[in-house]
């Protein structure tokens, strides 16, 4: 297949720093859509991806799955999309399209395993893995590309191809909505959206935080109340009160006292990933006839249509812009928590700068 050499940054090796490298694209097929990118967000998968810390990475390693950008050129049966749209690919760039979750919409949950934007094993260049956002740009099947709001912010809606979906699929799917008291633990790159998400769906919206610091902020982004996870006191006095947690801590914590909060039949859906496992007491589960589950990103159809209710509401996420020349200092603050509460590249200091 033709190709084309772009820049990008990225790293050949688990303890090399992200540096500028060249990759190749495939040229558009008939059903490709090209895109140049404007703004990559910046993940905590991308910093384990490239660090081989969530199992073997395929190197070079190209991280970035929040991607909005400009479409320069189209396939010849491309039909969802022309050149000039504003655009956004996510986590994922294919899967199979024939398995039973493929057909429901629930790509992200593919049997054969959906293709990740990066690190994945890329169909139309055997031999190579999928680059992802922190390039010029990049080619993907129409069928994996979605529409951008107009009146959204570019840079701040960059973030919602992954924080966005990852929070909006289970208060979606665990149908939150007016009636519905719900708590939202942590508040950090994807707690921050889950507030401003479960608030525009009419929820009751409780924040739990170990910082009482972050008090004033969790109001800001649209809490009704806030709570301080350390206090038992504070904690007690909503046991049995809620219909659903969104947990969005990635740190070792008590899983229990969360369920505990739960009213009968409510459920609490795990999306931080903590690198060990959380014990769970069968009473925890057993009383109150409660459920504990996890949740992954969002299908494509699921994700247009997060991005149309943020559309509808202005949401977006709270970003700070940086360069792609700073992205490895950008990563050493991310592991300190130090960022309010997304990382964006401005993708055009790629093309304006030299290492």
């Amino acid at each position: 297949m033709e190709t084309t050499a772009i820049k990008a940054y990225g790293n050949e090796a688990a303890d090399a720093q992200l540096t500028q490298l060249n990759i190749n694209r495939r040229k558009p097929t008939p059903h490709d859509v090209a895109i140049e990118i404007l703004f990559c967000g910046v993940c905590h998968s991308d910093l384990h991806t490239a660090r081989s810390e969530w199992g073997p990475t395929i190197y070079p390693c190209v991280p970035g799955h929040e991607i909005v950008g400009k479409v320069v050129s189209v396939g010849d049966h491309v039909s969802k999309f022309k050149v000039g749209d504003v655009v956004g690919v996510g986590c994922m760039v294919d899967s199979c399209r024939e398995c039973e979750y493929c057909k429901e919409g629930l790509e992200q949950y593919c049997e054969p395993g959906m293709t990740g934007t990066y690190n994945s094993p890329d169909k139309n260049l055997p031999g190579n893995p999928t680059f992802g956002g922190y390039s010029e740009s990049i080619v993907v099947d129409e069928n994996y590309v979605l529409h951008i709001p107009e009146n959204l912010d570019l840079a701040a809606t960059a973030p919602l191809l992954c924080a966005g979906i990852t929070t909006y699929s289970p208060l979606h799917h665990w149908n939150v909505g007016p009636d519905k008291k719900v708590g939202i633990v942590g508040i950090g790159g994807l707690g921050h959206m889950g507030i401003k998400i479960a608030k525009a769906m009419g929820a009751h919206v409780v924040a739990f935080t170990t910082s009482e610091s972050k008090f004033a902020e969790a109001k800001r982004l649209g809490a009704d109340e806030v709570v301080l996870s350390k206090d038992a006191e504070q904690m007690a006095a909503f046991r049995g009160k809620l219909h659903f947690v969104l947990d969005a801590v990635s740190a070792e914590h008590d899983i229990n006292a969360y369920l505990s909060l739960l009213r009968v039949d409510g459920s609490l859906a795990l999306v931080g990933a903590p690198e060990h496992p959380l014990p769970v007491a069968a009473f925890s589960l057993i009383v109150g006839r409660k459920s504990f589950a996890g949740s992954a990103i969002g299908g494509i159809q699921e994700t247009q249509e997060m991005l149309d209710f943020c559309g509808k509401h202005n949401i977006t996420a709270d970003i700070e812009m940086i360069d792609i020349q700073n992205i490895n200092q950008a990563y050493d603050r991310l592991l300190k928590g130090d960022v309010n509460y997304r990382f964006v590249i401005d993708m055009i200091s790629l093309k304006n700068k030299n290492v």
